[in-house]
């Protein structure tokens, strides 16, 4: 986030994210140095701290006074660092950040296994919650992100990904884990059934307008800001919405070009590309996209005790949709 934002939003939270902090630092501890090392990489790098951050802000919103809630968001970073180790590899990423990925610094194998380190000491840290509903959650959670990691694979390279299909990658992949950090933390509050559902709409919707903001920021950012490189997602021949709409909306030329691009992965082109997708309208429809899901979260915890929580809540959602990086 921008400082400001980020300082605003998680002000209300701080006491709880250094608490989760000390969980995390305590937790990724292995006996096996290079794990310790790998790991320690990637948590120091910072990052938004999103998924934990809704975590603290839903439970806080419905009263929570335990600290079950600091190894819950221990628990769904560590679920989301080890997506990104495995994603980088899968991506043949170099620079995450800002900074080079894992897999670029200490090779994908090492990559791959603390990816696997990190889920299972996820999963060992939810067990000693005791608590069937809460292994239900992130189990099934972690479920889908993988389904929606192949689902995403098989798209690689395919002009042809309808908007549809497109939309339930990230539904599978990026917002599944935004709807169940909200879940847990309404869950562990001990909220309603309703109000864990309503949570768990919230997260789904911000998870999806933060997803469609880094597919306009793909074209239209900077690589200084965003910490990664302009244009990876046309490098790597992933069609996103600003590509799939051109391809519906586009001229002639503009279509078979794309399609050349996506089906090669093909980045000596990108200049045109990125002068296609600016001048039609392909990166307002897309960010008109998720304003709609952010719009959609707000309305989800319309029913939300008032108070400082929600209202971090709710700004969250409109930050998801302004923000440049």
């Amino acid at each position: 986030m921008s400082s400001n934002a980020q300082n605003s939003i998680t002000s209300t939270i701080a006491a709880d994210m250094d608490a989760v902090n000390s969980v995390i630092r305590q937790r990724l501890h292995s006996e096996v140095a290079l794990v310790n090392q790998i790991a320690e990489y990637i948590i120091s790098a910072g990052g938004k701290r999103i998924r934990p951050v809704l975590v603290l802000l839903v439970a806080n919103a419905y009263g929570y006074k335990g600290a079950a809630h600091h190894e819950l968001a221990a628990v769904v970073e560590f679920i989301h660092t080890a997506t990104l180790l495995h994603d980088d590899v899968v991506d043949e990423s170099s620079m995450r950040r800002g900074r080079q990925t894992a897999n670029a610094l200490f090779g994908n194998a090492a990559s791959v296994l603390v990816g696997d380190f990190l889920y299972s000491r996820a999963f060992q840290m939810m067990v000693s919650l005791d608590s069937m509903r809460v292994m239900q959650i992130l189990s099934d959670a972690t479920n889908v992100i993988a389904e929606g990691e192949v689902l995403q694979l098989l798209n690689m390279h395919d002009p042809d990904v309808t908007e549809e299909s497109y939309l339930q990658v990230i539904r599978s992949k990026t917002a599944k884990l935004f709807e169940a950090a909200a879940e847990l933390g309404a869950l562990v509050a001990g909220a309603s059934d309703a109000d864990i559902a309503a949570a768990g709409e919230y997260g789904r919707s911000l998870g999806t307008a933060f997803q469609l903001i880094d597919d306009v920021l793909d074209y239209a950012g900077d690589a200084a800001e965003i910490g990664k490189n302009v244009g990876d997602d046309l490098r790597e021949g992933k069609p996103t919405l600003p590509l799939i709409w051109l391809m519906v909306n586009g001229t002639e030329e503009q279509r078979a070009l794309v399609r050349s691009c996506i089906e090669n992965g093909d980045e000596q082109h990108f200049d045109t590309i990125l002068a296609a997708i600016t001048n039609s309208g392909a990166l307002d429809y897309t960010r008109r996209a998720a304003e709609v899901a952010a719009q959609r979260a707000i309305d989800a915890i319309a029913g939300m005790p008032d108070g400082v929580y929600k209202q971090s809540l709710l700004q969250l959602a409109r930050f998801s949709v302004d923000r440049s990086h």
